[in-house]
């Protein structure tokens, strides 16, 4: 590869959570600090810098040491390097922030529009993988999985403690709350469940993949909520969806209602949450999205009842490792030659907001 002049050279700085151990474990294993997307040689033999690392928090960290002098932050949603107006005023050089993964609300976007920062994720990359995930939340909800699976390892044996709450998914009603790629992909998953199927979303679906999924369209959020089982987030955080889950919005869903959140954990009240999760207003909560990430011990989330929750991993499987790899590959090669990047990737460019996020 051609070596880039040093007028050419860029600082990257890419955040992402530490594997340890667990590094070695797998040669796909890339959206770690120690497998750095795969991209270091590539990058170094551009003549650019990269520096890597997990530690992103507070006036000390790692990250706030190169905040000044890079050009590229690359972050993913599983580990998110939060990007504050504070950050983006003292970031001199910085021209483009990449999500390795799909979200891109740790980012401050208005201030990234307004200092003409282009913001892009790899659309597309985690999809399958997020809705995957999302069906098998409902499933373990809904059979009660947890509380059974608890006491095998407790060396208990108490079938009426799993059952008195164990139901079937065919015939239940379950709404998505945004049918974007993922809700659209859980929408399909699920038709073979026999299940009443209701979105809600700025856009209507295509007539022929309502047909195929046999699912309703109903315009009026509040409309379709109370007739839910199971509620599946689907939409992005954005200042009308932060805190859209609040006492009063939870206090109109059917009594046992079912809620898995893979989308973001701030669209969510977080006291709301645990108080009717303990009044078993909410039957069982599962998601992998938590304010802020990591979550703190303590938590409240971790100690609620009937709660199937795990660090964010949905959008992290080693499939969607790859495929985002590989599309902040793309992206950073296409920014080195002045390119345009897939319409799709882009949240921030020239001064706008993507659509999702106004």
């Amino acid at each position: 590869m051609k070596q880039a002049s040093s007028g050419d050279s860029k600082k990257i700085v890419g955040v992402f959570y530490k594997a340890n151990e667990y590094a070695t474990k797998n040669p796909n294993f890339l959206g770690c600090v120690e497998n750095a997307l795969g991209i270091r040689d590539w990058l170094e033999s551009q003549g650019h810098q990269y520096i890597v690392t997990d530690d992103k928090e507070g006036p000390d960290c790692e990250l706030e040491k190169h905040i000044p002098d890079l050009h590229v932050l690359i972050s993913t949603p599983f580990h998110p390097a939060y990007v504050t107006a504070e950050r983006i005023k003292k970031a001199k050089n910085l021209k483009l922030l990449l999500t390795a993964g799909i979200g891109s609300d740790h980012i401050d976007l208005q201030a990234a529009a307004a200092a003409g920062l282009t913001v892009a994720e790899v659309t597309g990359s985690n999809v399958v993988s997020v809705a995957e995930d999302e069906l098998m939340r409902i499933l373990i909800l809904m059979r009660n999985f947890v509380p059974g699976y608890n006491q095998v390892v407790k060396g208990e044996w108490n079938v009426a403690g799993i059952a008195y709450r164990a139901y079937d998914l065919e015939g239940k009603t379950i709404g998505t709350v945004g049918a974007g790629r993922i809700g659209k992909l859980l929408l399909q998953r699920l038709k073979p469940f026999g299940c009443n199927l209701l979105y809600h979303d700025r856009l209507q679906m295509a007539p022929e993949l309502e047909k195929e999924t046999g699912a309703k369209f109903v315009e009026d959020l509040n409309e379709m909520l109370p007739k839910c089982d199971v509620i599946v987030i689907n939409m992005p955080l954005t200042e009308k969806t932060r805190g859209m889950f609040n006492k009063e919005l939870i206090g109109k869903l059917k009594k046992g209602v079912l809620i898995v959140n893979n989308a973001r954990g701030a669209i969510m009240e977080r006291q709301a949450v645990v108080d009717a999760v303990e009044s078993g207003h909410i039957g069982g909560y599962s998601g992998d999205v938590w304010d802020p990430q990591p979550a703190p011990k303590d938590h409240p989330w971790r100690y609620m009842p009937n709660q199937a929750m795990t660090p964010h991993t949905s959008g992290t499987t080693i499939d969607a490792q790859l495929r985002y790899a590989a599309g902040t590959k793309d992206m950073l090669e296409r920014y080195f030659k002045g390119e345009d990047f897939p319409t799709e990737n882009y949240i921030v460019k020239d001064g706008e907001l993507a659509p999702q996020y106004r």
